[in-house]
């Protein structure tokens, strides 16, 4: 989504732009050239954790994204950086700047000998990690976790070699420089839009009361859909409640499970793969959505809901506060009985739902699009062309 937009708002201002990308396909705007590098692309849904031919092993930049996928670990943003440069390294003279979303590959450090070369770090994925060993009660398993997530390494060495660096939030800015340990005047921030072609207010569409909406069905922890669910169960207690769940969970995860253990078969309705036009037909209808997040970056959900003209109830994890501002009710992060007790309100005050509605949607027209995004990345691409050396 973030390459995506941004690249189409960047040619929209006359640049010219072409994109690198593996798998999944991006599908980009006409005006952006995409070129698309092979790889094994071990995680894809149809032929998940495959095994390569020999042919394909004969790679040893596959070889070593094989061994490390089947050892438990995620090497894709070291391996990408690799081919990435293999792919530019005769087509340098064509480009006045690269920017990396967060691959934060050793790549990147042989590109910038060449060409100025900035990365958007959207946040530091040590809060990831952390969060994934704390929520596991077994020692083998959050070993499982630190072998995932050993790439972080080489994300961080890579970090403190870039001069200049964007990211999403003044959060993000201030952990990414404490977790690893960057010069905050290296970070500027250059908030994320919203795309309001994409996501708007649809107000033919009867709200539905008691309807909540969520767009995370991951079991990601960082997520925090666990402790909605259990706000849901304190809800029911008092009133009828509909939990719409954007998305598919595991078979075996903990969402589904903890939707067993507090019986909400009910109260609780996960919509699978769905269109664009039936997501924004799922805001239109909500009463409220909700972000339970732990922690994020920047907050795009809350973003979008509130570009739809959905009253947010929100955490304060991590950069959420700067997203929704005063255009929605804040409740402390992991907290289900606080996530009840404002989904509640909203549902009790129509009137003060409505208002939180429309300030969500002039904030986000003022504060939060493509245009103002690109305009500012440009700034920090054509400061890093002035620095380089």
């Amino acid at each position: 989504m973030y390459v995506r937009n941004l690249s189409q708002a960047l040619a929209q201002l006359g640049h010219t732009v072409e994109v690198v990308s593996g798998p999944p396909h991006l599908d980009l705007d006409p005006a952006v050239r995409l070129h698309e590098i092979p790889c094994l692309d071990l995680y894809r849904p149809d032929d998940p954790f495959r095994i390569p031919t020999l042919r394909e092993l004969s790679s040893p930049i596959n070889l070593v994204e094989w061994m490390s996928t089947s050892t438990m670990g995620f090497p894709e943003p070291f391996t990408f950086g690799l081919r990435a440069y293999r792919f530019l390294r005769r087509r340098f003279a064509n480009y006045d700047v690269i920017h990396d979303n967060q691959s934060l590959s050793y790549g990147l450090l042989a590109m910038q000998r060449h060409v100025p070369t900035i990365a958007t770090v959207h946040h530091p994925i040590t809060v990831d990690r952390e969060v994934a060993i704390r929520s596991e009660r077994w020692w083998w398993k959050k070993l499982k976790w630190m072998r995932w997530y050993s790439f972080l390494g080489m994300q961080k060495r890579v970090t403190r070699r870039l001069p200049r660096l964007i990211t999403v939030s003044e959060c993000a800015r201030q952990d990414i420089g404490r977790e690893f340990r960057v010069p905050l005047e290296h970070l500027k921030v250059v908030p994320n839009g919203i795309n309001t072609g994409d996501f708007f207010p649809m107000p033919h569409v009867e709200r539905s009361r008691d309807r909540i909406l969520v767009t995370n069905s991951a079991d990601t922890p960082l997520k925090g859909l666990p402790h909605l669910l259990d706000a849901v169960a304190e809800l029911r207690r008092r009133r009828r409640v509909k939990l719409i769940v954007v998305g598919t969970p595991k078979e075996d995860g903990v969402v589904l499970r903890r939707v067993r253990e507090l019986s909400l078969g009910d109260e609780v309705e996960f919509t699978g793969h769905i269109t664009h036009a039936e997501f924004v037909r799922q805001y239109a209808q909500a009463a409220v959505a909700v972000v339970p997040s732990v922690y994020e970056g920047f907050g795009l959900p809350a973003g979008e809901a509130m570009a739809c003209g959905v009253p947010v109830v929100s955490t304060t994890g991590g950069a959420l506060p700067e997203v929704v501002g005063e255009a929605g009710i804040l409740v402390p992060p992991a907290d289900p009985r606080a996530l009840a007790a404002a989904i509640s309100h909203v549902l009790d005050h129509p009137d003060q739902a409505k208002e939180m509605s429309q300030r969500g949607l002039e904030r986000v027209r003022t504060l939060f699009t493509w245009r103002r995004a690109a305009e500012q990345t440009v700034a920090v691409y054509r400061e890093a062309i002035h620095g380089h050396s």
